[in-house]
């Protein structure tokens, strides 16, 4: 038995369920209650909204952004996706973003159709209309935008200016980070921590 304020809960034999419905502001309503056993009462209460926004996951990444020109080889794009081990890389002209080319890009237009990565430029190949986002953005937008258009990197851009990339990878980890917290503290009120 766990003493959660004025009220006794049992939680032998029960599991833990968490029903995400939709945010109600910047918060996620999770309800405790009983598989097994019995329940004096639904506990309710609110965790962390695990979304957060894309300036959040730019702040625990390197400021570097790698780039490459639309005129350097699609050879040079690789070489330089290997020493950096990334999966793609933007194409900019001076300042200007005018593509990104990705490891599927080379794959897909260069080694299917027979074409050779030492003549190729990157601008025959690259993917010219990129979608991009702002720090500001919801990591839950982010990840919808990027299923939804099978894309594995978003450019993030302020003030008409590039100050980072997303991958798909980034946007999983910060999910998988914040839903271990939610658990830890899920378990800690579970266990008799609540103080309310």
């Amino acid at each position: 038995m766990a003493n959660l304020g004025s009220r006794r809960f049992r939680y032998d034999g029960c599991r833990v369920r968490q029903r995400c419905g939709e945010p109600r502001g910047s918060r996620h309503v999770v309800y405790l209650f009983c598989i097994a056993g019995w329940c004096e009462s639904i506990v309710k209460f609110s965790v962390m909204d695990v979304s957060g926004t894309i300036r959040s996951i730019l702040n625990q990444k390197s400021d570097d952004v790698f780039s490459i020109s639309p005129d350097a080889t699609v050879l040079k794009a690789v070489e330089m996706m290997d020493a950096k081990n990334v999966g793609a890389l933007l194409v900019m002209d001076q300042e200007r973003l005018v593509g990104i080319i990705s490891e599927r890009d080379y794959t897909r237009k260069v080694m299917l159709r027979g074409k050779r990565s030492r003549e190729t430029k990157v601008a025959e190949i690259m993917s010219s209309d990129v979608t991009v986002t702002n720090p500001r953005e919801p990591v839950e937008k982010c990840l919808r935008l990027m299923t939804d258009k099978h894309i594995r990197h978003l450019p993030v851009v302020e003030d008409d200016k590039v100050v980072g990339v997303i991958s798909i990878g980034d946007l999983v980890k910060h999910v998988i980070s914040c839903q271990s917290a939610a658990i830890a503290h899920l378990e800690h009120y579970i266990h008799g921590g609540y103080a309310g």
